[in-house]
């Protein structure tokens, strides 16, 4: 089954041996940002998912980081 880790320290998720990596924002933030207007933080969140479905769908032979 095809996963994706959207992780906020990308070598670890190399380390454990994840498939699809996609960065996130911050350690106390993966999928926001308080520190951004809502509506644009909503636009980050969703290019966030958006990035995560691509890397879902997407074959792959190696570990890639997206």
């Amino acid at each position: 089954m095809p996963v994706v880790h959207i992780a906020t320290v990308v070598p670890i998720s190399q380390t454990v041996g994840a498939n699809r990596i996609v960065p996130a924002i911050a350690i106390p933030h993966p999928l926001g940002d308080p520190k951004m207007d809502p509506a644009e933080e909503k636009v980050a969140r969703r290019e966030m998912v958006e990035k995560a479905l691509t890397a879902l769908t997407t074959d792959i032979e190696d570990q890639t980081v997206f």
